[in-house]
């Protein structure tokens, strides 16, 4: 399976923005729960939200609940994390990642996830 993670910029705080995950494989994205995961300069790479649909469940980090969504479109095969008021805190490398099995969930683990994408960067301006 390969992701790509797509949709970073630069934004001001107090913006939104959405990243999308691709994904090419033979299977549609609601077959995998989805993770979306950030690594900011200097730091390790930390847990933001995921999604399954098998169990039709997300999934979100203290840091980013009440702020970032996700959601998806099996046709388009991708998954989309819905970024709003943003913090400068936010800025950082964004990575989607994927595993096909739901057992356990949720997922909030980097070794939870089997396949993963390029990062999209993000960064929040003050």
């Amino acid at each position: 399976v390969q992701l790509q993670a797509s949709g970073g910029g630069l934004v001001q705080a107090g913006g939104s923005l959405r990243l999308s995950c691709e994904s090419s494989s033979g299977r549609s994205v609601s077959d995998y729960a989805v993770g979306w995961f950030r690594q900011a300069p200097g730091k390790g790479r930390e847990f933001v939200g995921a999604i399954t649909w098998r169990r039709d469940s997300t999934e979100f980090a203290d840091s980013v609940k009440g702020r970032f969504t996700i959601a998806g479109d099996s046709a388009k095969n991708a998954v989309w994390l819905q970024m709003n008021s943003l913090e400068p805190e936010d800025t950082a490398l964004y990575f989607c990642a994927a595993r096909l099995s739901s057992r356990n969930w949720p997922f909030t683990g980097e070794n939870d996830y089997l396949y993963w994408g390029p990062g999209t960067l993000v960064t929040v301006s003050s």
